[in-house]
């Protein structure tokens, strides 16, 4: 219940309007569409990760009985590039490859099975190319290979300040640390797969009902290629199965309605589980070199770092993504010296863009783990060094930017060492391995290791970012109702939800109905970057609050008298002390009252290009982990027994669903520590399925225990903070700490893999001696 005794406003946990159906497995994803006289669609991809293509021969495939149509680059009706950012990414390849999977051809069948055979039956001749698959040969050797034309680098930003390699300021260095890690590719692994349904309109126009992240962003690249104008191309969200990051990029949007426009008739394309891993981009590989320097008692004197991010074959948002590297590449620190260079590269990889912690992620495991590298070298307990150097509000970050919201990373580290750790280890529990009974127990060590994150919270750099909300109150069987319409994406995350728990409590009804998304209302950005609860909360609020004004205004010309402070409440109109003026349903009456809203969050700065100064940033949101392992040494094999996680929020707008975030954004770190990794060959994914690319399951994740702190942000609706991301930072250098705690080794790369540990053997500890840190 929230603060005046109504169910399912903010503060509350309402259930989810679409989590029976999904419980139930009835729940409509985007793979589940169909359509009279549909079509199937299917995509012939690239074998080669570089190569030039020397002839296509389409005759075949369409020779083929239920074959409709077969269409390549030539085919495309209008621009034939696309992209978030940068327009570099081809609709069908253009006479090259650049990465394994790239589209190369499309095909409409009436069946699912003549599709893949006209596939099979397109002939492409090829002249394969060595691939450009090395991040740093690809930026730094001037005699190597061009991916595109203009070169292999997306970006290069620098962020400068004081004087990190003058001998005057590194002579008060006590310590000095310099290592380099370097962190896997990751996938967002949602479970449902790519999939749309593209209806041909009779204005010559199409309807696409597809599953993505950012409707407006994808109907801005989609209605060029084909040709349209962007009133002719109608865009609804469909039920998504997760994403992550994953479907901020285009996939089959502008194949699936090429195909409708030629064929004129329904077309639907589904990914399979192998060919996802080839449809969307994934996290960057990363591979950085850090140097800090400290005095005796723990304080920073100065960080050097390089940061190497491997873009793959086409920008997608590999620029942002540098962007956040850099200005949070020291964590959430104070330092007087720094000097960081992150870059973003093209390489003959698989593309790579959005993924939760975009940037932040990799440069965190590797401040994370310098950070524990000089608490060992100086003696020093984990969260001491960390403490020592903490940032707070008022503090300035590595670019300049003041932070001038609560920051209580002091109280989270108190927070944390408060909560009970786990027993020790029984005979009755679970071993490394799980239940495969590959241990007994001979080489088991605990060790307990700690995370800290900083995360920037919606679009930075200077980006127009907003969210539009429509919002109609009018009687339905005499009840006020409240009608809400956005283009939010519902991604699994609990948008719907919170729209209706908003309009509840600005209007005081009960009866609350979210439209499905789609492109008939403004734009409400991308469902990233933390931001649909802080940008389309912030306009589904100010859209409410607009119909309340005009809902006061009706009264007051009905002869009700409305004071200074009255809100609406259980249908009513009341004072600020909770006295009834009138009711809702008399002074509607027939009138329908409706308010279209803008949100727009403060400006942001962009980055100066050769010192990286500026305030560049909305928010910032901070996340500490405590982690407890058990590996055995001998196997290499580790077990998370408890992860422990202190958050920041602002403010609790639905706890059941923030928690959720937390634990899922926890089992990503998780999956990044021990588990995830796409493993690339020369430029070739040789793990494209659920059985080579493993995920956390249920017996992976251990207990959590989790404290939530509020500390409002007085520029953000109600106070909150993004909360989505910040777990996945540091979960996963919590992780390997501890694992580091248990076995001495410096672990430099995520994942950790068997063969990085389990050749470990060192005499066995003291009694008291097997974790430092506990």
């Amino acid at each position: 219940m929230n603060g005046d005794g109504r169910p399912g406003g903010v503060g509350d946990s309402p259930l989810r309007p679409d989590g029976i159906a999904k419980v139930l497995g009835v729940f409509a994803y985007a793979s589940d569409l169909t359509a009279d006289a549909m079509l199937y669609g299917a995509t012939l991809r690239s074998p080669h990760p570089r190569a030039l293509i020397t002839r296509i021969d389409t005759a075949p495939a369409l020779a083929l009985p239920g074959v409709r149509a077969v269409l390549t680059h030539e085919d495309v009706p209008g621009r034939k590039h696309y992209g978030l950012i940068k327009q570099d990414c081809p609709v069908l390849a253009v006479g090259e490859v650049r990465y394994q999977g790239e589209p190369v051809a499309i095909v409409a069948a009436d069946d699912a099975q003549a599709a893949r055979l006209a596939v099979k039956a397109i002939i492409v001749e090829y002249e394969v190319l060595d691939p450009v698959t090395d991040v740093r040969r690809a930026l730094f050797d001037p005699a190597g290979p061009r991916v595109h034309p203009a070169g292999n680098l997306v970006r290069h930003q620098p962020v400068r300040r004081g004087d990190p390699h003058d001998p005057a300021v590194r002579v008060h260095a006590d310590v000095e640390i310099t290592r380099e890690y370097q962190v896997g590719m990751q996938d967002q692994a949602f479970l449902g797969p790519e999939a749309g349904l593209a209806y041909p309109a009779p204005d010559g126009g199409v309807d696409l009902h597809i599953a993505t992240q950012w409707l407006h962003a994808d109907l801005e690249q989609i209605a060029p290629c084909l040709g349209l104008p962007e009133e002719k191309v109608r865009l609804t969200l469909a039920g998504v199965g997760g994403a992550f990051g994953g479907r901020e990029d285009l996939s089959m949007q502008i194949h699936a309605a090429m195909l409708a426009l030629r064929t004129g008739r329904p077309v639907r394309m589904v990914y399979n589980r192998q060919e996802s891993f080839f449809g969307h981009v994934h996290r960057h590989p990363a591979v950085m070199r850090y140097t800090h320097g400290a005095r005796r008692d723990g304080t920073l004197v100065y960080v050097i770092a390089e940061i190497l991010l491997d873009g793959g074959a086409y920008a997608s948002t590999t620029e942002a993504v540098v962007g956040n590297a850099a200005s949070l590449g020291i964590g959430p620190y104070e330092v007087e010296h720094l000097a960081v260079d992150a870059y973003g590269a093209y390489t003959n990889n698989p593309p790579c863009g959005a993924m939760r912690g975009f940037g932040a992620v990799q440069a965190c495991f590797a401040y994370e783990s310098q950070m524990d590298a000089l608490a060992e070298a100086l003696g020093m307990h984990p969260l001491e060094v960390r403490a020592r150097n903490a940032v707070k509000q008022g503090s300035t970050i590595a670019t300049g930017q003041v932070i001038d919201s609560p920051a209580p990373l002091a109280e989270m580290f108190e927070e944390l060492r408060a909560m009970p750790a786990p027993p020790e280890r029984a005979a009755a529990d679970l071993l490394p391995g799980g239940y495969g009974n590959t241990s007994h127990g001979e080489g088991i060590r605990r060790g307990v290791g700690y995370g800290v994150g900083v995360k920037n919270i919606c679009y930075s750099e200077g980006f127009d970012d907003f969210s539009t909300a429509r919002v109609r109150l009018t009687l339905e069987h005499g009840e006020p109702t409240a009608l809400v319409h956005t283009a939010a994406a519902e991604v699994g995350q609990g948008l719907v939800t919170l729209q209706g728990q908003i309009a509840r409590t600005e209007l005081g009804v009960e009866r609350v109905t979210v439209e499905r998304a789609d492109t008939r209302v403004g734009s409400s950005g991308s469902s990233s970057a933390s931001r649909q609860s802080y940008m389309t909360g912030g306009a589904v609020k100010a859209a409410c609050e607009a119909v309340r004004e005009r809902v006061f205004e009706l009264a007051r010309e009905r002869g009700v008298p409305v004071p200074d402070g009255a809100r609406l409440t259980d249908g009513k109109i009341v004072s600020a002390f909770g006295e009834p003026f009138a009711a809702l349903a008399q002074i509607l009456g027939e009138r329908a009252i409706e308010e279209t809203r803008e949100y727009r969050h403060r400006p942001t700065g962009v980055l100066d290009q050769l010192t990286g100064q500026g305030s560049s940033h909305v928010q910032f949101a901070f996340a500490v982990h405590r982690a407890v392992v058990d590996v055995d040494v001998e196997l290499g094999l580790v077990r998370v027994v408890q992860l422990d996680v202190v958050q920041e929020v602002g403010k609790i707008l639905n706890r059941l669903s923030l928690e959720g975030q937390i634990q899922g954004g926890t089992a990503q770190g998780l999956g990044l520590a021990v588990l995830e990794e796409i493993v690339m060959a020369d430029g070739k994914v040789r793990n494209p399925s659920f059985t080579d690319y493993l995920i956390p399951t249920i017996v992976d994740m251990p207990p959590m225990g989790m404290r939530i702190l509020e500390h409002p942000d007085p520029n953000a609706p109600y106070g909150l903070r993004g909360a989505g991301e910040p777990p996945t930072l540091s979960s996963t250098p919590a992780i390997v700490a501890a694992v580091r705690d248990a076995t001495g080794m410096e672990l430099t790369r995520v994942p950790i893999r068997p063969e990085h540990i389990a050749l470990f053997q060192s005499p066995d500890p003291a009694p008291g001696e097997a974790s430092a840190h506990a």
